[in-house]
């Protein structure tokens, strides 16, 4: 879609912001938007995820193109190192050979891909481009890409997460039993100070710690009543 330009009006300052590239006289409005992480940080030996999502006012069809390209700090040289139409080319030579997976989908808008096995020489710009005829004009976003060593700092606050959603929770549990049986205990000397006077399965309780006498005595007891039902009987 192209606008013809209006005289004198180009340095428009705002054209960039609003999807507008002035070019060969004319001014061009983006109809794809392409949208990157401007900055991801990975780690060496973990798979890292380069997320590229786009917008286009056309149908997906088998014209749609996608392209990754990257180049190292401090350098003008470009590599590529994916090229997408219908079937996934990831690049074949270079340092970034069998080491680039396609993870997106064109049909959902997304054109993601991802770096396996990462080292610290993949620091650099990656920039997403994706054309889907007859939309072909779009901002050309970049990512910049920092892939360190995994630190003792990090792994200390790994432990530091997994203590908090481990042993915290077992914490509270302990000290909600501790405080349950100190009321208990509490309810027990209240009752003895006060003449509480014991259930009848309290006492069988104490009957049964008592010694030889106690039961003899039981035993008495349970023969006279014995005696007593066959006297009525009669």
């Amino acid at each position: 879609m192209q606008q013809s330009g209006v005289p004198g009006s180009r340095g428009c300052a705002l054209c960039p912001l609003l999807g507008v590239l002035f070019f060969q006289g004319v001014y061009v409005v983006f109809t794809l938007e392409i949208k990157v992480d401007a900055h991801v940080r990975g780690y060496v030996g973990e798979n890292i995820k380069l997320r590229c999502t786009f917008k286009s006012s056309s149908s997906i069809t088998d014209k749609l193109t996608i392209d990754w390209t990257y180049r190292p700090p401090s350098s003008s040289r470009t590599e590529s190192i994916f090229h997408y139409q219908s079937f996934q080319y990831p690049t074949t030579a270079g340092t970034f050979r069998d080491r680039i997976s396609w993870v997106g989908d064109v049909y959902k808008g997304d054109a993601s891909i991802s770096i396996s096995n990462p080292t610290m020489k993949d620091n650099g710009t990656f920039s997403c481009a994706v054309k889907n005829p007859p939309d072909v004009h779009h901002n050309i976003p970049a990512t910049e890409l920092t892939v360190t060593e995994r630190g003792f700092g990090t792994m200390l606050s790994s432990v530091a997460l997994l203590s908090i959603l481990v042993f915290i929770p077992s914490t509270v549990v302990v000290i909600l039993l501790l405080v349950r049986m100190g009321r208990k205990s509490a309810g027990l000397k209240k009752r003895s100070k006060s003449g509480y006077k014991k259930s009848s399965i309290e006492v069988s309780d104490d009957t049964d710690q008592e010694g030889g006498d106690c039961m003899a005595k039981l035993c008495v007891r349970c023969a006279e009543c014995v005696d007593s039902d066959y006297e009525e009987t009669y």
